[in-house]
């Protein structure tokens, strides 16, 4: 055997393709994270306005599109359960967008592991700057 041998095409195009995967996974995760975090910034933004206001003051909330009006005291504890969800949402988020990562992470190394002195992908060399 030589010492550089050739990975299969087929095998480097299904290695390239479940690294392109994960990719996409990972920017599509980090796209509704940031979605979220803007979104609860929002919600941060109007509770800090409407707390110092009186209870019983008008206000407009968008519900369906549809601009309703309400008081205080009826919105901002909606707006405050809403903004918590959301802290809920971005937290377990983030877990998985970590998890997917640690995932990306332990998948890059192995295929090093099981074709050691192989040509792996160009890209997938690129990226981590890998030196077989």
């Amino acid at each position: 055997m030589s010492s550089q041998q050739q990975v299969d095409p087929k095998k480097q195009q299904e290695l390239q393709l479940q690294y392109t995967n994960f990719k996409n996974t990972l920017q599509q995760l980090a796209q509704k994270i940031g979605d979220i975090e803007q979104e609860a910034e929002e919600h941060k933004l109007v509770i800090e306005t409407l707390d110092p206001l009186p209870q019983d003051r008008k206000c407009f909330r968008m519900v369906n599109g549809v601009l309703v009006e309400r008081t205080v005291k009826d919105v901002l504890p909606t707006l405050k359960t809403n903004s918590d969800g959301l802290k809920q949402v971005l937290e377990d988020m983030l877990k998985q967008y970590k998890s997917k990562q640690t995932e990306l992470d332990s998948w890059k190394v192995s295929p090093c592991r099981i074709y050691q002195r192989v040509h792996l992908p160009r890209v997938f060399l690129e990226y981590e700057g890998i030196h077989i």
